[in-house]
Protein backbone atom coordinates (compact mmCIF):
# COMPACT_ATOMS: atom_id res chain seq x y z
CA UNK A 1 0.00 0.00 0.00
CA UNK A 2 2.38 2.72 1.10
CA UNK A 3 5.79 3.15 2.53
CA UNK A 4 3.96 4.75 5.73
CA UNK A 5 2.18 1.38 6.54
CA UNK A 6 5.16 -0.93 6.22
CA UNK A 7 5.39 -1.25 10.02
CA UNK A 8 1.99 -2.58 9.84
CA UNK A 9 2.79 -6.39 10.50
CA UNK A 10 2.36 -5.10 13.80
CA UNK A 11 -0.66 -3.99 13.91
CA UNK A 12 -2.89 -4.80 16.36
CA UNK A 13 -5.99 -2.62 17.16
CA UNK A 14 -7.83 -0.52 14.11
CA UNK A 15 -9.86 2.31 15.62
CA UNK A 16 -12.31 3.66 12.77
CA UNK A 17 -14.66 6.23 11.60
CA UNK A 18 -18.30 5.05 11.13
CA UNK A 19 -20.18 7.42 8.20
CA UNK A 20 -18.44 7.81 5.30
CA UNK A 21 -16.15 5.59 6.55
CA UNK A 22 -17.32 1.92 6.73
CA UNK A 23 -20.16 2.75 5.11
CA UNK A 24 -21.65 2.93 1.29
CA UNK A 25 -23.45 5.32 0.31
CA UNK A 26 -24.99 5.31 3.45
CA UNK A 27 -25.13 1.67 4.14
CA UNK A 28 -23.12 -1.33 5.61
CA UNK A 29 -22.32 -3.64 3.39
CA UNK A 30 -21.17 -7.60 2.80
CA UNK A 31 -17.64 -6.41 1.89
CA UNK A 32 -17.47 -5.06 4.93
CA UNK A 33 -18.27 -7.34 7.42
CA UNK A 34 -15.86 -9.86 5.65
CA UNK A 35 -13.18 -7.15 6.21
CA UNK A 36 -14.47 -6.92 10.00
CA UNK A 37 -14.18 -11.10 9.92
CA UNK A 38 -10.79 -10.89 7.96
CA UNK A 39 -9.35 -8.81 10.81
CA UNK A 40 -10.59 -11.34 13.64
CA UNK A 41 -8.61 -14.21 11.98
CA UNK A 42 -5.36 -12.24 11.97
CA UNK A 43 -6.64 -11.16 15.81
CA UNK A 44 -6.73 -7.64 15.11
CA UNK A 45 -9.02 -6.15 17.16
CA UNK A 46 -12.25 -3.43 16.00
CA UNK A 47 -13.10 -0.41 18.10
CA UNK A 48 -15.60 1.91 15.89
CA UNK A 49 -15.18 5.78 17.11
CA UNK A 50 -18.28 7.88 15.72
CA UNK A 51 -20.05 11.07 16.44
CA UNK A 52 -22.94 9.10 16.31
CA UNK A 53 -25.26 9.06 19.27
CA UNK A 54 -25.37 6.73 22.15
CA UNK A 55 -28.62 5.27 21.39
CA UNK A 56 -27.83 4.19 17.61
CA UNK A 57 -24.19 3.08 19.26
CA UNK A 58 -25.63 0.60 21.84
CA UNK A 59 -26.99 -1.10 19.17
CA UNK A 60 -24.25 -1.29 16.78
CA UNK A 61 -21.81 -2.40 19.82
CA UNK A 62 -24.29 -5.41 20.52
CA UNK A 63 -24.95 -6.60 16.59
CA UNK A 64 -21.18 -5.81 14.58
CA UNK A 65 -18.52 -8.04 15.19
CA UNK A 66 -16.05 -5.41 16.85
CA UNK A 67 -14.61 -5.37 20.34
CA UNK A 68 -15.80 -2.02 21.43
CA UNK A 69 -17.12 1.52 20.19
CA UNK A 70 -17.05 4.87 21.15
CA UNK A 71 -20.07 7.28 20.79
CA UNK A 72 -20.44 11.27 20.06
CA UNK A 73 -17.08 11.78 19.44
CA UNK A 74 -15.22 10.74 22.32
CA UNK A 75 -17.87 10.85 24.85
CA UNK A 76 -19.12 7.53 25.76
CA UNK A 77 -18.10 3.53 25.61
CA UNK A 78 -19.39 0.50 24.82
CA UNK A 79 -16.95 -2.44 25.12
CA UNK A 80 -17.56 -5.59 24.03
CA UNK A 81 -21.21 -5.53 23.59
CA UNK A 82 -21.99 -4.56 26.94
CA UNK A 83 -25.31 -2.71 27.42
CA UNK A 84 -24.13 0.38 29.60
CA UNK A 85 -21.91 2.52 28.48
CA UNK A 86 -18.59 4.01 30.16
CA UNK A 87 -18.94 7.84 30.50
CA UNK A 88 -15.63 9.04 28.80
CA UNK A 89 -15.94 12.63 29.24
CA UNK A 90 -15.74 14.78 32.62
CA UNK A 91 -19.54 15.42 33.16
CA UNK A 92 -20.84 15.35 36.65
CA UNK A 93 -24.35 15.32 36.00
CA UNK A 94 -25.99 14.58 32.80
CA UNK A 95 -29.31 15.96 32.98
CA UNK A 96 -27.79 19.39 33.73
CA UNK A 97 -25.36 19.31 30.99
CA UNK A 98 -27.95 18.73 28.63
CA UNK A 99 -29.49 21.77 29.53
CA UNK A 100 -26.50 23.52 29.34
CA UNK A 101 -26.23 21.84 26.10
CA UNK A 102 -29.51 23.43 25.10
CA UNK A 103 -28.93 26.99 25.63
CA UNK A 104 -25.91 26.85 23.72
CA UNK A 105 -27.79 25.35 20.79
CA UNK A 106 -30.19 28.43 21.13
CA UNK A 107 -27.80 30.73 21.59
CA UNK A 108 -26.09 29.52 17.83
CA UNK A 109 -30.08 29.32 16.66
CA UNK A 110 -30.63 33.44 16.76
CA UNK A 111 -27.14 33.97 15.00
CA UNK A 112 -28.38 31.05 12.52
CA UNK A 113 -32.12 30.49 12.61
CA UNK A 114 -32.05 28.42 9.73
CA UNK A 115 -30.20 25.21 12.08
CA UNK A 116 -32.18 22.29 13.18
CA UNK A 117 -31.98 19.99 16.16
CA UNK A 118 -30.53 16.37 14.67
CA UNK A 119 -33.17 13.79 14.52
CA UNK A 120 -31.03 11.46 17.03
CA UNK A 121 -30.42 14.19 19.50
CA UNK A 122 -33.47 13.22 21.81
CA UNK A 123 -30.66 9.56 22.19
CA UNK A 124 -27.50 11.81 22.64
CA UNK A 125 -26.22 12.36 26.56
CA UNK A 126 -23.14 14.46 26.24
CA UNK A 127 -23.12 16.38 22.93
CA UNK A 128 -25.47 18.50 21.07
CA UNK A 129 -26.31 17.73 17.65
CA UNK A 130 -27.87 19.76 14.26
CA UNK A 131 -27.79 18.73 10.84
CA UNK A 132 -24.54 20.15 8.77
CA UNK A 133 -26.82 20.49 5.90
CA UNK A 134 -27.22 23.23 3.97
CA UNK A 135 -24.30 25.10 5.93
CA UNK A 136 -21.34 26.65 3.78
CA UNK A 137 -17.52 26.00 4.93
CA UNK A 138 -17.75 30.00 6.07
CA UNK A 139 -20.48 29.13 8.22
CA UNK A 140 -19.65 26.32 10.36
CA UNK A 141 -16.16 28.20 10.59
CA UNK A 142 -18.24 30.84 12.43
CA UNK A 143 -20.38 28.35 14.39
CA UNK A 144 -16.88 27.15 15.48
CA UNK A 145 -15.80 30.51 17.07
CA UNK A 146 -19.20 31.29 18.29
CA UNK A 147 -18.67 27.89 20.70
CA UNK A 148 -15.40 28.74 21.46
CA UNK A 149 -16.48 31.88 22.89
CA UNK A 150 -18.97 30.68 25.09
CA UNK A 151 -16.64 28.16 26.51
CA UNK A 152 -17.79 24.75 24.27
CA UNK A 153 -16.27 22.45 21.85
CA UNK A 154 -17.54 22.16 18.21
CA UNK A 155 -16.79 19.86 15.23
CA UNK A 156 -18.66 18.47 12.41
CA UNK A 157 -18.76 15.54 10.16
CA UNK A 158 -20.21 14.95 6.25
CA UNK A 159 -23.46 14.07 8.43
CA UNK A 160 -23.98 16.51 11.30
CA UNK A 161 -22.42 19.40 13.78
CA UNK A 162 -21.56 18.64 17.15
CA UNK A 163 -21.37 20.85 20.39
CA UNK A 164 -19.87 19.36 22.81
CA UNK A 165 -17.07 19.87 26.20
CA UNK A 166 -14.18 21.57 24.61
CA UNK A 167 -11.78 18.05 25.35
CA UNK A 168 -13.81 15.54 24.03
CA UNK A 169 -12.69 14.45 21.00
CA UNK A 170 -11.88 11.15 19.18
CA UNK A 171 -8.09 11.15 19.89
CA UNK A 172 -8.91 11.66 23.93
CA UNK A 173 -11.78 9.12 24.10
CA UNK A 174 -9.59 6.34 22.32
CA UNK A 175 -6.55 6.84 24.14
CA UNK A 176 -8.42 6.73 27.48
CA UNK A 177 -10.16 3.43 26.11
CA UNK A 178 -6.86 1.76 25.26
CA UNK A 179 -5.15 2.39 27.95
CA UNK A 180 -7.77 1.43 30.13
CA UNK A 181 -9.24 -1.69 28.04
CA UNK A 182 -6.43 -2.85 25.72
CA UNK A 183 -2.79 -2.13 27.75
CA UNK A 184 -1.11 -4.51 25.94
CA UNK A 185 -1.02 -2.33 22.67
CA UNK A 186 1.18 0.78 22.39
CA UNK A 187 -0.44 3.37 19.87
CA UNK A 188 2.40 2.45 17.11
CA UNK A 189 0.23 -0.88 17.06
CA UNK A 190 -2.85 1.05 16.24
CA UNK A 191 -4.60 2.24 13.17
CA UNK A 192 -6.35 5.11 13.09
CA UNK A 193 -9.08 6.12 9.97
CA UNK A 194 -11.92 8.49 9.13
CA UNK A 195 -12.92 10.61 6.37
CA UNK A 196 -13.69 13.96 7.96
CA UNK A 197 -13.08 16.78 10.46
CA UNK A 198 -14.74 15.29 13.44
CA UNK A 199 -11.66 12.43 12.30
CA UNK A 200 -9.20 15.46 12.16
CA UNK A 201 -8.17 14.54 16.11
CA UNK A 202 -7.51 10.91 15.00
CA UNK A 203 -4.79 11.95 12.40
CA UNK A 204 -2.96 13.88 14.77
CA UNK A 205 0.85 12.26 14.31
CA UNK A 206 1.57 13.95 18.02
CA UNK A 207 -0.78 10.51 19.25
CA UNK A 208 -0.82 8.26 15.88
CA UNK A 209 1.78 7.41 13.87
CA UNK A 210 -0.25 4.97 11.55
CA UNK A 211 -3.55 7.72 10.43
CA UNK A 212 -5.09 6.65 7.44
CA UNK A 213 -8.06 8.43 5.16
CA UNK A 214 -10.41 6.93 3.34
CA UNK A 215 -10.43 8.78 -0.45
CA UNK A 216 -13.30 11.35 0.52
CA UNK A 217 -11.27 12.92 3.19
CA UNK A 218 -9.50 15.05 0.51
CA UNK A 219 -13.16 16.98 0.34
CA UNK A 220 -11.94 18.25 3.47
CA UNK A 221 -8.53 18.47 3.22
CA UNK A 222 -8.52 22.60 3.31
CA UNK A 223 -10.56 22.28 6.65
CA UNK A 224 -8.23 20.25 8.81
CA UNK A 225 -5.08 21.11 10.30
CA UNK A 226 -3.79 17.25 11.11
CA UNK A 227 -3.98 15.03 7.95
CA UNK A 228 -3.88 11.30 7.69
CA UNK A 229 -0.63 9.88 6.88
CA UNK A 230 -1.63 8.06 4.04
CA UNK A 231 -5.35 8.33 2.03
CA UNK A 232 -6.47 4.88 0.07
CA UNK A 233 -7.41 5.22 -3.71
CA UNK A 234 -10.99 4.06 -3.04
CA UNK A 235 -13.37 5.91 -1.07
CA UNK A 236 -15.86 5.28 1.83
CA UNK A 237 -16.62 1.96 2.67
CA UNK A 238 -14.42 0.45 -0.21
CA UNK A 239 -11.29 2.38 1.15
CA UNK A 240 -11.87 0.80 4.39
CA UNK A 241 -12.03 -2.64 2.80
CA UNK A 242 -8.76 -1.79 0.63
CA UNK A 243 -7.01 -1.02 3.92
CA UNK A 244 -8.33 -4.22 5.64
CA UNK A 245 -7.13 -6.24 3.10
CA UNK A 246 -3.33 -4.64 3.13
CA UNK A 247 -3.59 -5.46 6.98
CA UNK A 248 -4.66 -8.63 7.23
CA UNK A 249 -1.62 -9.34 3.99
CA UNK A 250 0.84 -7.96 5.95
CA UNK A 251 -0.46 -9.49 9.60
CA UNK A 252 -0.29 -12.90 8.05
CA UNK A 253 3.09 -12.48 6.36
CA UNK A 254 4.39 -10.88 10.24
CA UNK A 255 2.74 -14.07 11.63
CA UNK A 256 4.85 -16.21 9.63
CA UNK A 257 8.25 -15.11 9.65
Amino acid sequence: MAEKLQASGDISLIATDMDGTLTQGGKFTPALLQAFADLTAVNIKIIVTTGRSAGWVSGLAAYLPIDGAIAENGGLYYHNGEQLPVLLSSITDLTSHRQQLKGIFQKLQLEFPSIQESADNRFRLTDWTFDVKPLRVEELQQLGQLCIQLGWGFTYSNVQCHIKPLSQDKAAGLIQVLRDYFPQFSLEQVVTVGDSPNDESLFNPSYFKHSVGVANVRDYANQMQHQPTYITNAAEGEGFCELVAYLVKNKLTYLNQ
